[in-house]
């Protein structure tokens, strides 16, 4: 009853933090309102969670990984792959490396290899914690895209290395040959199940529901099964389970790409999976906080395995792999814009120095959150022999903290380093945008056409029917001519959209307010009422879309 009790409370204060985070005045990142809350729960609540790691990871690390890969713009991702494979690559090895070393020599009595878990621990990123501190300012979608995709691909590096410090350290023993062709087994083959899986359960259930028929939530409960099974099958013949989840959230948008699903089950099933993302990440920075009483309590005993007895020298240690992280990223970021000017250059493109303002954008944003708290968590309680593992307290709080710091410091510096910041548009984006809308519009037109004709034929009344088409295809006409219209045009077009979508919406509301207003009259039924509110809402949420 207790530990049922304690994950009402969880889930308690993943709402309350949503609330809490919007009535601050100074829009205090959700995350950081998480983890006080947890905090809170963890000194008043008297019921501790003991976090088996296996069952921890398993639960919460595939299902994120996997609406990551399956959310994440394919285009911008391939577009970017270059960018995007140095920092979640190249990057988390420099830094399981660099760090590590410099780990290791700020706290002497952390073995080497405990030292390298705690550097792939920090080393992934969190994008969601990003967006979480960056509400209150427009992050530009390029930089966005790039930081999603080096999360994704991180995520699954980081923990990846972590496997291997953990192996060293359980077994006291590394060979760079053994490792190499490890990780090779375990990224071929990581990768391959998770698409395998993904394409044959979808594809699958595809061919069962075009023959026995299906429904929605059966679909639903496939999507958020198949992060589960590339895992659990990956980890089954000693692959990576995180490349498995990932891989197999990219592979979803493909793998489903032909198969028929009515609108209203994609509706739901990514109300679904939003309300899974909101609280397995709220869930996560909640346990974070619920463990910090319990954490430092054990400070100080654990600082003392240091040789030291302070607690400021806790405060030291996350500060300075903190600095560690931030000016090892600094500099991959400022090389790699470096040499992509170069290349600019070479093509005869007119390139300049790298902005500052963007290299320190890119840094900043760098905040740790759900992976590497799972990570650090993770940690086995033991070694082979029995023997506590090594340093695993002074891990989990030197993580926790970089967690608290990194969040900080984007909440306050990438605000700040983006205010005002205006980046070259996209042309070409646009000018593919306005290319599919016109080559739309052309198809609903001729289609308009042949249904008219068809129509006419069967009803006999030719003249109903033209006049019909002829009104949807002047619209279709309106949008051709508005798109291939000049500046001036397309400007005046763009501010009448604006004003008709905010037309509408207020329509559409004040309808919908109406027609509840009736039902608590009971001059309607409820039943009447949420449905014709069902319409209306998605009416609303399209137009609200259409204006982001």
């Amino acid at each position: 009853m207790n530990v049922v009790t304690l994950c009402l409370f969880l889930l308690l204060a993943v709402v309350a933090s949503s609330i809490v985070s919007r009535i601050l005045p100074s829009a205090l990142p959700r995350p950081l309102v998480q983890i006080g809350l947890g905090a809170l729960i963890g000194l008043f609540a008297g019921v501790r969670v003991e976090l088996d790691p296996e069952l921890f990871f398993l639960l919460l690390v595939p299902p994120l990984l996997f609406l990551d890969g399956w959310r994440i713009p394919k285009d911008e991702l391939f577009r970017d792959s270059r960018a995007i494979l140095g920092l979640a690559l190249g990057l988390v090895f420099l830094t399981v490396l660099g760090v590590g070393l410099f780990i290791h020599w700020l706290i002497p009595a952390m073995p080497m290899a405990v030292a390298f878990a705690l550097a792939a621990i920090v080393s992934p990123t969190d994008p969601i914690a990003v967006g979480a501190v960056a509400q209150k300012v427009s992050i530009p979608k390029r930089m966005m895209h790039i930081l999603e995709g080096e999360s994704l691909l991180n995520d699954a590096s980081g923990l990846v290395c972590l496997r291997f410090a953990i192996a060293a350290a359980l077994s006291g023993t590394f060979s760079i040959s053994s490792a190499i062709s490890t990780f090779a087994w375990m990224a071929l083959a990581g990768v391959a199940i998770g698409v395998g899986v993904t394409w044959a359960i979808v594809r699958g259930k595809a061919a069962f529901a075009e023959r026995f028929g299906d429904d929605s939530g059966s679909n639903i409960l496939v999507s958020l099964l198949i992060p589960f099974g590339a895992y659990l099958v990956a980890e089954h013949v000693h692959a990576s389970g995180v490349l498995a989840a990932a891989a197999s959230g990219i592979a979803m948008t493909f793998a489903s790409g032909g198969v028929s699903l009515g609108a209203a089950t994609r509706i739901r099933r990514r109300a679904v999976w939003d309300m899974l993302q909101f609280t397995l990440n709220g869930v996560i920075f909640v346990l974070l906080g619920e463990q910090f009483p319990d954490l430092l309590n054990r400070a100080r005993a654990t600082i003392q395995t240091t040789g030291h007895s302070s607690m400021w020298w806790l405060l030291l240690y996350v500060a300075a792999i903190t600095a560690a992280l931030g000016a090892l990223r600094y500099t991959w970021v400022w090389v790699s814009l470096r040499f992509t000017l170069l290349r600019a250059r070479r093509r005869g493109a007119d390139a300049g120095s790298p902005p500052r303002r963007i290299v320190g954008a890119m840094s900043v944003a760098g905040a740790r959150g759900a992976i590497t708290l799972a990570g650090a968590l993770t940690l086995p309680m033991a070694l082979t022999d029995g023997s506590p593992f090594p340093t695993r307290d002074l891990v989990i709080l030197l993580a926790s903290g970089v967690i608290l710091s990194s969040l900080a410091i984007a909440s306050l510096g990438l605000p700040l380093l983006l205010r005002g910041l205006h980046l070259p548009h996209d042309e070409g984006a646009a000018d593919e945008r306005d290319r599919a809308r016109i080559k739309g519009a052309k198809a609903a037109i001729a289609e308009i056409e042949r249904a008219q004709h068809q129509m006419a034929e069967e009803q006999g009344d030719a003249d109903r029917s033209t006049e019909v088409a002829a009104r949807i295809m002047d619209q279709y006409r309106e949008r051709i001519d508005s798109i291939a219209g000049d500046e001036d045009d397309r400007s005046r077009q763009a501010q009448e959209t604006r004003l008709e979508r905010k037309l509408r919406l207020a329509g559409i509301r004040a309808e919908r307010e109406a027609i509840f207003g009736l039902a608590r009259e009971r001059e309607i039924s409820i039943t009447l009422a949420e449905q014709l509110g069902r319409e209306l809402d998605l009416a609303d949420a399209r137009l609200t879309r259409l204006g982001v």
